[in-house]
């Protein structure tokens, strides 16, 4: 198995990564997730094209089985980071489940951090569902106090 960039050519696999991670953390494949797919897409391929989006695919024998992203966010300096106007968020972590306990994630979320040190960023958020808390626990993330506030769909 190996590990190479992401380009705008594999966006409807980071796409499919993207609904399968929702999916499979258990929210119904419904039409909000399909529209969000479908608005995805071409958001990635912008941010990609805009070097904004950052991503890496594992390959076995020719075909993709995991993938993951580094987003490069504009932020301001931060008492975590006083000297850096960027921010790092790691997403779209996503591994076949045949291919799962491989340590696969792990080498993604490695690629993405190294990245990030790259261009001296040196917090990078991400978010979680409960199963997968250990594993980015294990690679140095740590829970925090964010919240959000989200307006209603008015579809």
């Amino acid at each position: 198995m190996k590990i190479r960039p992401a380009t705008v050519r594999d966006a409807a696999i980071i796409t499919h990564h993207r609904k399968r991670m929702y999916v499979d953390a258990g929210r119904r494949e419904d039409r909000f997730l399909a529209l969000m797919a479908q608005n995805f897409e071409p958001w990635v391929v912008r941010m990609m094209e805009q070097d904004k989006y950052l991503g890496w695919l594992t390959m076995d024998d020719g075909k993709v089985i995991a993938g993951s992203g580094l987003l490069i966010l504009d932020w301001p300096p931060h008492p975590l980071d006083p000297r850096q106007s960027y921010r790092g968020y790691l997403l779209n972590v996503y591994v076949e489940p045949q291919y799962r306990r491989r340590k696969l994630a792990t080498s993604l979320i490695e690629m993405a951090l190294a990245e990030a040190r790259s261009r001296n960023i040196r917090v990078v958020a991400l978010h979680s569902t409960e199963e997968a808390r250990a594993l980015y626990e294990s690679n140095g993330f740590r829970a925090t106090n964010e919240m959000f506030h989200i307006e209603p769909d008015e579809e």
